[in-house]
């Protein structure tokens, strides 16, 4: 699974842009702001149809320009693909592959794959639990297009409920609606349950060989996958998930209308992370929680690999400026095998420890 060329215009700082790339290592150097991590954002959008920084797709148009375009030669599964995603303004956006329209952003996951890691991924144990749902459903997105189409209903249905709930007082009419939001979210969420629970053993299972290594063998690390407390067993089948999921909506019917807030679902969901049996988000120091994040997200990428049967295309953006030679030395021994984009602010010597190509960054301008 590999980029062989992107075309960008007016996507960000860049004006029109055509670079082809190396099927191992691209470095991508320059000083900051200059479009380095627009360039890793493009490669993600192209893959997911979705930012991994913006909200919304207006903000990744060039100034004083209507409209943004980027496109991809792609080589997977044996097989050439050209990937095109069109922003606007005024309108939708366009999405095709192979010269094909598609309807939803679930055909970009299906011609390739990306892990995007990032310094801020680093304080991924620290973080509040939406930050670890966020690396769920990204993740899960990509690989379950079932999942990608669920989340988005039940986000939706979600906020359809959020309003009714707030403008219930005014409108106590709006209340008869109710049930059938509520039904909507159980359906959906159980899906969403069902995805994550398997995501999560897998997680755990890779994480901890890399944890274990990165630390010397020393330190045990552990992911637990949290959701509603009426879910007894988060691996039972998606139907007896949803009338778990209805009993506990049903019991807080009440403490949700004298809220006004949807406090039953998997909205909620968390990944409880241990090290060596304790709390890594309350105990855990710096260097351990950095490692459990490195971990995470290589074993992220050994999921997707082992689900398409190649590894997703990863991208490092000023990763390992964060980290010490140890674990730079530990995420450089295990990148190979897939091709590879790191961004940095130095040509360093990385192009002559993993083999590949590099390119200067200024002002837009690939160089």
């Amino acid at each position: 699974m590999r980029i062989d060329r992107l075309e960008l215009n007016c996507f960000r700082n860049y004006g029109r842009q055509a670079v082809g790339f190396d099927p191992r290592c691209n470095v991508i150097f320059g000083e900051n702001a200059q479009g380095k991590t627009n360039l890793l954002e493009s490669l993600v959008y192209l893959s997911c149809g979705k930012s991994p920084r913006a909200k919304t797709d207006r903000e990744m148009i060039g100034f004083d320009a209507a409209a943004a375009c980027m496109s991809a030669g792609v080589f997977a599964r044996e097989r050439e693909f050209s990937v095109r995603v069109e922003l606007f303004r005024d309108r939708r956006r366009r999405i095709s592959v192979n010269q094909v329209p598609a309807k939803n952003s679930a055909a970009l996951s299906q011609v390739y794959q990306t892990v995007f890691f990032c310094p801020e991924d680093l304080f991924l144990i620290r973080e509040g639990a939406a930050a670890r749902r966020k690396f769920m459903d990204t993740a899960l997105c990509q690989l379950r297009p079932r999942y990608a189409a669920a989340l988005a209903e039940y986000n939706r249905t979600y906020d359809h409920k959020v309003r009714i709930l707030r403008d219930a007082e005014e409108r106590p009419d709006l209340l008869e609606a109710l049930p059938e939001f509520n039904e909507r979210l159980v359906q959906f969420g159980a899906v969403l349950i069902h995805y994550r629970r398997q995501f999560a053993a897998r997680l755990n299972e890779y994480a901890a060989i890399h944890h274990r290594e990165c630390s010397g063998g020393r330190e045990v690390l552990e992911i637990r996958y949290q959701t509603v407390s009426s879910v007894e067993d988060p691996a039972a089948e998606v139907t007896v998930l949803a009338e778990q999921l209805r009993r506990h909506m049903e019991s807080h019917q009440a403490a949700e209308r004298a809220s006004r807030l949807c406090l039953s679902g998997p909205h909620k969901d968390d990944l409880l992370v241990s090290i060596d049996g304790r709390d890594a988000k309350q105990y855990a120091s710096q260097g351990q929680t950095r490692t459990a994040a490195l971990a995470m997200k290589l074993a992220e990428r050994e999921i997707y690999k082992n689900a398409s049967g190649e590894y997703p295309v990863l991208l490092l953006d000023d990763v390992l400026s964060e980290l010490d030679p140890r674990r730079q030395e530990f995420v450089l021994n295990r990148i190979a095998g897939g091709q590879v984009f790191i961004t940095c602010c130095e040509d360093d010597r990385l192009p002559e420890m993993l083999g590949g190509k590099v390119f200067h960054v200024e002002r837009g301008v690939i160089g």
